[in-house]
């Protein structure tokens, strides 16, 4: 469809002004300057509006979205294994898939294009993905022991790739190793030469904990980040989730190996884990970009929410108001998402990008005034203001309304899951 969104208010290079933006397909055919031959099948008037890029989860867990509230106030490792496990555990590929789009829905509501998973049963969130239209990276979670490369769980993963076929690059694939103390060190060498093979890129969980620090640095003498890079994970392309517990050395580390960082501020609070050292990781040139992690650990899949703890929490710890500011904090939802993720033509609205927005109705208490939009974004906004929701130029969402998803079907799905295992 061509689309024509009409003398908006956008976030283009960092700043806010008036303009027209021309969507041809899935693409940016144009900003300001009408294409040539260009005839817009629909037109949106936005003149109370703001588009920005849609926003990137860089770590999710989406098919986990039922999991919300059964595990609260508990310390980590219980959390973990007597809270969330259990339930998980139980859980069949059909609630997993039910369990995706009730995630899913809940990111497109609050203008997130494109979320980066880590999940168990292979095809359902696959499948959630490509019928809600949304761009998303699946990445198989792996754990093990010693490598065998007839295991299930990769077989599973290799097997998965094929579900990309036909989405238009809307969805793409990495191997996804849980993390240092769920996957043994041969199982990671054997990861890391299959994701060379295949040409795939590495998603995993490392130095999110006290507990798995000491454990590691116990058994192995290693650092998590010491220990994925021992075992070659650095070798390709990988974005490591939390890194909440790393040291100078390991910040330099991963700088030197060119991981990408996604940091989870409400995820890691909540659970007690603490900050990642964000603003030391930024000035050693790592690529640092923002995700929600699961709902069992945030209770929200709401980027904007993200957005907003990540530039208070570290001018609260710094002591300095100058700590990670607006623009930069949507850079790290938008820009480096995408280049963690690979994505090189999504994360910003520019002509010959792909047409992945979310558009704001600044007609909302939380915009008025408009005295500065972007500072409205990372200290104002709160997901709600999101009007429509556009991916690969598809309109998911308008005038708050999913078009791709079934909204009263998914609710009901995910309640009746979780009131089978609350009786």
């Amino acid at each position: 469809m061509n689309i024509e969104i009409k003398n908006a208010y956008a976030l283009i290079d960092g700043s806010i002004g008036r303009h027209s933006i021309y969507i041809e397909k899935d693409l940016i055919s144009g900003i300001d300057k009408e294409p040539k031959g260009f005839k817009a099948e629909k037109t949106i008037d936005g003149t109370d509006r703001l588009v920005i890029p849609g926003l990137i989860n860089a770590h999710t867990h989406s098919y986990m979205a039922p999991l919300r509230n059964i595990a609260d106030d508990m310390p980590f490792m219980d959390w973990l294994l007597k809270g969330v496990t259990p339930v998980e555990d139980s859980m069949s590929g059909e609630d997993a898939y039910w369990g995706a789009m009730l995630g899913i829905a809940e990111m497109i509501r609050c203008g997130t294009t494109t979320f980066n998973d880590m999940q168990m049963h292979i095809h359902n969130t696959t499948r959630a993905a490509k019928e809600s239209g949304m761009r998303a990276v699946i990445c198989r979670g792996l754990v093990g022991d010693r490598y065998d490369r007839e295991d299930r769980r990769i077989k599973e993963a290799l097997e998965e790739l094929q579900d990309g076929e036909g989405t238009n690059g809307r969805l793409t694939f990495r191997l996804g190793p849980h993390a240092p103390y769920s996957a043994g060190f041969d199982y990671l060498r054997g990861v890391v030469d299959i994701a060379k093979e295949k040409g795939l890129g590495i998603h995993i969980h490392l130095a999110e904990s006290d507990s798995e620090i000491e454990n590691l640095k116990n058994d192995k003498g290693l650092t998590p980040i010491e220990y994925a890079d021992k075992a070659g994970c650095f070798d390709v392309p990988c974005i490591a989730a939390h890194c909440v517990k790393v040291t100078p050395s390991d910040i330099a580390l991963m700088a030197k190996k060119n991981v990408s960082v996604v940091t989870n501020p409400a995820s890691n609070m909540k659970l007690g884990n603490g900050f990642a050292p964000v603003p030391e990781m930024i000035e050693a040139g790592i690529n640092v970009c923002l995700g929600t992690d699961g709902a069992a650990s945030n209770n929200s899949l709401n980027m904007f929410r993200e957005i907003g703890l990540l530039t208070l929490i570290h001018k609260g710890t710094h002591n300095t108001p100058v700590c990670i500011g607006a623009g930069e904090a949507i850079k790290m939802a938008t820009v480096n998402g995408a280049k963690a993720l690979g994505l090189e033509n999504t994360g910003e609205i520019k002509t010959g990008y792909k047409a992945d927005l979310a558009i704001l109705d600044l007609n909302t208490p939380s915009m008025v005034p408009r005295n500065d939009m972007l500072s409205g974004l990372a200290y104002s906004a709160n997901g709600s203001e999101v009007d429509t929701t556009i991916a690969d130029g598809e309109i998911l969402m308008e005038s708050r309304e999913l078009k791709t998803i079934d909204l009263e079907r998914v609710l009901y799905e995910a309640e009746a899951m979780m009131e089978k295992r609350r009786k």
